[in-house]
């Protein structure tokens, strides 16, 4: 049935609102019962269980968690203050996920444009977990902003208030953007990366769908923190998180000590759709695929060098799959439609990016420090003063 309030009551377009009843939201399935895939990755420890080299992010938030107060990261004690849906209009449905559906709606007072998401049954601390990072996130560079978090009082539905962006469809936007737009997206996205990684914190499903992109305005924001989580060295993570395409190796082998770097794989994925105009790029038809799709391009080689270095043993299902693939250069997926932003910058940083060694791959400064950045790190060009130039493009001029 319908909850009342004004938020999940009649409304322009439809009439109303019926809020979803869904069953408790359940993480994808990820790897049970781990045995070997070969002797070398056979013998030894418990099963599924990375005990080999130390494992603990690079670079200078580290320790950004350990170096806070308690009440910082223990969003399991958090206390949230909720409003009520009083003074929110809902206009229509935008979207669904797995744990939400998301609505356009107005603030009643001004006619302001929102987003509303509304949360489905799951957990109480993960509804705490997502509110405490947005909450610490707030004001930082292209993170989404949280206005109200608000709960029907009869219903007891909890909804998250979020700042309206007007965002194209990245299957539409992303096939017309010139190499420079390239740039400067990716770099606005490495410096909301950067941001949240300095607050100790972990996006865990950078996507393009999460990647809002407003191309009139050259904004970009970074949403849905509901798989985010504090980062802790040494604290073993659930490797259930991100969308497939998007999984960095460490999730697809159960290593469970990742951090940061898992943000930059991900990224390194989207970059790679973008260059190439070919999304997804690793696309696996399941997670043991997902890996395949992975060594088929970047090698066996490397793969179990960071088997070896790590101590994983692979599940059993990878027997057999693995086997004997060389290492792809990424020069091989430039084309006529793609050349044009296939610089040697570009795929520089592409390759540094996806490397299958969390460690080794650059951290967001680090990345942010390629020459594939250089005219962007000031703006869009396009942008002077933070005016748009009137700049025309004849049809066709997208693709050159």
């Amino acid at each position: 049935g319908k909850p009342p309030g004004s938020l999940y009551g009649p409304h322009r377009g439809s009439g109303r609102v019926i809020l979803p009843t869904p069953s408790a939201a359940r993480c994808p399935a990820g790897f049970r019962g781990e045995a070997a895939m070969k002797s070398s990755h056979r013998q030894g420890g418990s099963k599924g269980k990375s005990r080999g080299a130390m494992s603990v992010a690079r670079g200078e938030y580290k320790d950004v968690n350990s170096n806070k107060p308690r009440e910082y990261w223990d969003y399991e004690s958090h206390k949230i203050q909720w409003g009520t849906p009083d003074g929110y209009e809902v206009v229509r449905k935008i979207g669904r996920g797995k744990y939400s559906e998301v609505f356009e709606g107005i603030i009643s007072e001004n006619q302001e444009q929102i987003v509303i998401k509304i949360l489905k049954p799951v957990r109480k601390e993960k509804i705490k977990r997502e509110i405490k990072i947005l909450q610490n996130l707030k004001g930082g560079t292209n993170i989404i902003r949280l206005i109200e978090c608000i709960k029907d009082p009869q219903s007891k539905v909890p909804s998250l208030i979020f700042e309206h962006v007007d965002a194209q469809d990245f299957k539409v936007l992303f096939p017309t953007l010139k190499l420079v737009d390239i740039q400067y997206y990716m770099f606005e996205l490495l410096k909301a990366l950067d941001y949240c990684h300095s607050c100790g914190i972990m996006h865990r499903d950078v996507k393009p769908h999460n990647v809002m992109i407003d191309h009139r305005r050259k904004k970009l924001r970074l949403i849905d923190w509901g798989l985010a989580e504090f980062y802790h060295p040494t604290k073993e993570y659930n490797v259930r998180v991100a969308s497939r395409y998007f999984k960095g190796p460490e999730l697809l082998v159960n290593m469970r000590r990742y951090d940061y770097s898992l943000d930059i794989w991900s990224f390194g994925c989207q970059l790679a759709g973008m260059l190439f105009i070919k999304h997804p790029f690793f696309h696996g038809r399941d997670n043991t695929d997902q890996l395949v799709k992975i060594c088929k391009i970047l090698g066996t080689e490397g793969l179990f060098a960071y088997l070896d270095k790590y101590c994983i043993k692979l599940d059993d299902r990878f027997d057999g799959l693995l086997e004997g693939y060389p290492r792809i250069d990424f020069k091989r997926f430039v084309d006529s439609q793609n050349e044009q932003n296939c610089t040697k910058e570009a795929l520089e940083l592409l390759g540094a990016c996806l490397q299958y060694d969390h460690q080794a791959r650059p951290t967001c400064k680090e990345a942010m420090k390629f020459a594939f950045f250089e005219g962007v790190r000031g703006g869009h060009p396009e942008v002077q003063d933070g005016k748009m130039n009137k700049v025309k493009t004849k049809p066709g001029d997208e693709k050159k």
